[in-house]
């Protein structure tokens, strides 16, 4: 099977955001930064309350405002950070071995993928787990990159999938 498609800016921004949102690592830190944040809040209130000799309840309704607002938001915050940082490490340098014209064929033993700075052979016992969201279809060769295929240049989404899971198997 050969699958000819562009790797596009978006496409790459979204696998950042998809091993974002899927790595163990990134969500117990955004965990934690969500979490630790309005409590150090809160510890300031009382803090300050008392070097200040304001009353508690002052300081620490507005703070504990600050902190629930930060649980809600930071998230967005977070994912926008992402998106961003993203963007720029992609306009500080040389892409075409990442965004671009792809060939992709799939073979028994593993897949091999053509680009314009080279081509690389990957059996599938070198692809960890596949990764999927509402666009593109990640095939990770490693705990931080993969190979993006957007589902728009497959002909059958499924088939490539049911394929994909067969040689991959459990690794998803």
């Amino acid at each position: 099977m050969e699958i000819t498609y562009d790797v596009t800016e978006e496409a790459y921004i979204d696998f950042n955001l998809y091993h974002a949102k899927n790595s163990k690592t990134l969500k117990k830190t955004m965990t934690m930064q969500r979490v630790l944040v309005p409590i150090i809040y809160l510890v300031m209130a009382v803090v300050l309350s008392f070097v200040l000799d304001i009353p508690i309840l002052f300081m620490v309704i507005p703070f504990l405002i600050i902190g629930i607002l930060w649980a809600i938001f930071y998230p967005k915050y977070f994912y926008r950070h992402i998106q961003k940082s993203s963007k720029k490490l992609l306009r500080e340098g040389k892409n075409e071995g990442v965004l671009g014209t792809h060939t992709m064929i799939f073979t028994e033993a593993g897949l091999r993928e053509v680009s314009a700075t080279g081509e690389k052979l990957v059996s599938w016992a070198g692809i960890e787990h596949i990764g999927e969201d509402a666009s593109n279809l990640y095939l990770y060769n490693s705990g931080l990159s993969a190979f993006i295929v957007p589902k728009g240049k497959l002909a059958d989404v499924s088939e490539v999938r049911q394929f994909l899971l067969a040689k991959v198997k459990g690794r998803i």
